[in-house]
């Protein structure tokens, strides 16, 4: 039985997860019917690039959600504050979240994979990893043994998260960057692309550079 999915955000990101669902039916032609595209701030590339594709555009949330509009969803929205926001709102309505793990991602034993989770091509979870609700792994992306990604985390292109180490929710963690191991990253900060933990990050942080620094505008 076929599952109705829509994807909510036409953008790269959201392109980027159509081909994750796309892989997945490859495998499995039974498993997803992708609907099309839900976006409230969509432009005319977005719609021609989806149409290209031949993925049909259904315009912004509320007036789907108004005329009835129900499937399974996932959002792909690379902003994790957007992320939850968004992902409130759906579920406010009564709609439940798609997993979406592309077939050549490597996922090791014991894992924890929250609704809503995206985890792309390439992409390397080790043994006993929790994922929170709408987590993003980003193509190349690479998460250690026994860490703990919370809720609506992002995790670029090419990021390492070593073993053991917890990152707060609605954290980005920028492409190229790595946190060692053990270490923690409070909710709702980022990691600069090619930064490298090497201490705990407070909550709500900013850290860029080797090793990372609290980023300061005056720099």
């Amino acid at each position: 039985m076929t599952v109705p999915l829509v994807v909510i955000g036409g953008g790269g990101f959201g392109r980027e997860t159509l081909d994750v669902a796309e892989a997945v039916n490859a495998a499995d032609p039974e498993h997803f019917d992708i609907l099309g595209v839900l976006d409230d701030g969509a432009d005319d590339v977005v719609a021609r690039r989806l149409a290209a594709r031949g993925v049909t555009f259904l315009g912004p949330i509320d007036p789907w959600l108004a005329g009835g509009g129900s499937a399974r969803y996932v959002v792909a929205i690379g902003s994790p504050a957007i992320r939850e926001r968004v992902d409130a709102k759906l579920r406010a309505a009564g709609l439940e979240p798609a997993t979406l793990i592309h077939p050549l991602a490597v996922v090791g034993s014991v894992p924890q994979i929250g609704p809503g989770s995206v985890i792309c091509s390439g992409v390397q979870v080790s043994t006993n990893v929790r994922l929170g609700r709408g987590a993003h792994l980003n193509p190349g992306a690479i998460v250690g043994h026994d860490a703990v990604l919370d809720d609506f985390v992002s995790v670029n292109p090419g990021a390492i998260v070593s073993g053991e180490v917890h990152i707060g929710a609605s954290t980005l963690i920028g492409a190229g960057s790595v946190v060692l191991q053990g270490l923690r990253v409070g909710g709702g900060s980022v990691v600069g692309a090619a930064a490298c933990v090497t201490k705990d990050v407070p909550e709500g942080s900013t850290v860029v550079g080797v090793p990372a620094r609290q980023y300061s505008k005056d720099q």
